[in-house]
């Protein structure tokens, strides 16, 4: 028994020894996320480039391994400037790609794995557009793909393996060629197939969309034609994309996977009449930017769009520009002193019809005259002079700014009067990116060259932080993440097109 006994004890010493000397692998902890604690509310320039006139900084795209930026360059001769962002407060050009070898202006670039892509409308602005596809090192030529027509805007998703176009397809002047207007999606690991989907399945669907606000309109009535993609954002499983449809009024939710457009959220309309909504109506009113209630709606029709999701869902931020379509075949626009007012539903319509109040300002006469009668029984203005949250999965608004940005461009005296009788503040651009342990949105507006900054941390609830003034007519509003950074340190780019004047901001540490 003893000898049992020690045999089992030696046995277990042996097996213990052994198991020591075996290397056991243990689980390794993932990389920590880069953090820097910074304050959004403290933005302030450090650096600013001019790269030339009109047109000459539209939208920016940033390559951290490269430390360049990428920018639209349509002056006086259509390209891209690449610029050395290696040090942010000395920004240089130092090369060019030019963009006539591809067809005519380039609206839009994005940059992904050492990969720039540029959205070229043709020469033709009705005919097919192209995507081309740049190394961002040596800019060389990588491919050349065929989208639809006029590719306004373009993106990668986040895991860079498709690259989106919005192919805006306008009208020519005289609306005898009014291109489909579409969705490109181009799979990068499939040699840059690509495929271009339009609208026209939607077109059974016409009745119950316009019902909701959507609007389809213009000479030829034609549906699939008369939608007009503007911008894209994806969500960050590069699953789903969503896109502005800006003259329709809504919002298109897409399918990668699929290359499917699976549903359309059309946007409703913005009432001036309640409380928090009051603007400010005329240029000619003696007055600068003094707000009351009206009795008009705002047309929402955003541009730019970013996705914040948030517990599963995916919350839209949009920028609710408003746009008109003035051609010389077709114009919507006019005056409300130049059309006629239904007498019962504007009693007061001498009154209204004044240019100190409602007679200067620019209203769609596709939308108002309810009854057929030839009179307007409801007024419709462009934009909708704010930001706005949507849920991505329903399209319900779920916050509007209302009349804060008017609000807060007068506060700095960038509030321009001369445009209170169209579209206001016009936001334009949006970005949505995490600043510190905060998620903020910066909103470029247009009219006055500016950017207002919100902590969307409750995307539901955002709240104001700072306005930081920019160049004329900010076009590209761009987020470096602090881990992408030349300066490790969050950036804010923005371009701006009057003036191609690009300017870089920063905020304080914690």
């Amino acid at each position: 028994m003893k000898h049992y006994l020690l045999t089992a004890f030696v046995c277990l010493f042996l097996l213990s020894c052994k198991k020591d000397r075996v290397q056991v692998d243990k689980p390794v902890d993932p990389e920590p996320e880069f953090f820097v604690n910074e304050d959004p509310s403290t933005f302030e320039e450090i650096s600013s480039i001019d790269i030339g006139d009109a047109g000459a900084a539209e939208i920016t795209a940033f390559d951290p391994a490269t430390k360049r930026l990428f920018v639209v360059n349509n002056g006086p001769v259509n390209k891209i400037d690449v610029v050395d962002f290696a040090d942010p407060k000395n920004m240089k050009v130092i090369n060019s790609i030019a963009m006539a070898p591809y067809g005519g202006a380039v609206n839009s670039v994005a940059v992904s794995n050492g990969k720039l892509a540029a959205a070229i409308e043709s020469t033709d602005k009705q005919a097919n557009g192209k995507v081309a596809v740049f190394k961002t090192d040596d800019l060389s030529e990588i491919k050349v793909i065929t989208v639809g027509a006029l590719p306004d805007m373009v993106t990668f998703s986040p895991d860079g393996k498709f690259i989106l176009t919005a192919n805006e397809g306008e009208p020519n002047t005289t609306y005898t060629n009014d291109p489909v207007g579409s969705i490109s999606i181009i799979s990068v690991a499939d040699n840059y197939a690509v495929n271009t989907v339009d609208f026209s399945s939607f077109a059974s669907k016409k009745a119950e969309l316009t019902a909701k606000g959507f609007r389809i309109f213009g000479p030829g009535n034609d549906f699939a034609k008369d939608i007009e993609p503007e911008y894209i954002t994806v969500s960050s499983d590069s699953k789903t994309a969503w896109v502005t449809l800006q003259e329709n009024n809504a919002i298109a939710k897409v399918d990668i996977a699929s290359k499917t457009i699976t549903e359309i959220f059309p946007l409703g309309f913005k009432d001036y009449s309640v409380d928090g909504n009051e603007i400010d109506v005329s240029d000619e009113d003696g007055a600068v930017g003094v707000a009351a209630k009206w009795p008009v709606k705002g047309v929402y029709m955003p541009d730019a769009i970013a996705v914040l999701e948030k517990n599963g869902l995916p919350y839209l931020f949009t920028a609710n520009e408003g746009d008109a379509r003035e051609y010389d075949a077709f114009s919507e626009v006019k005056r409300i002193k130049n059309i006629k007012l239904d007498a019962t539903k504007f009693p007061n319509a001498a009154d209204l019809q004044k240019n100190a109040q409602l007679g200067r300002l620019n209203i769609t006469t596709t939308l108002g005259d309810t009854d057929g009668d030839g009179d307007f029984d409801e007024l419709y203005s462009f934009g909708a002079r704010s930001f706005s949250v949507w849920n991505g999965m329903t399209g319900a608004q779920v916050f509007d700014s209302k009349n804060e940005l008017d609000k807060k461009a007068l506060s700095i005296n960038v509030y321009d009067d001369g445009r209170s009788d169209d579209k206001s503040v016009e936001p334009e651009g949006i970005a949505v990116g995490k600043i510190g342990n905060k998620d903020v949105a910066f909103v470029g507006m247009e009219r006055a060259d500016a950017v207002a900054v919100y902590d969307v941390t409750d995307p539901t609830k955002p709240t104001f932080l700072q306005i930081l003034k920019c160049g004329d007519a900010p076009e590209g509003v761009m987020i470096i993440a602090a881990k992408n950074s030349p300066t490790k340190k969050s950036l804010l780019v923005v371009s701006s097109e009057n003036d191609g004047v690009i300017k870089v901001y920063t905020p304080k540490t914690i």
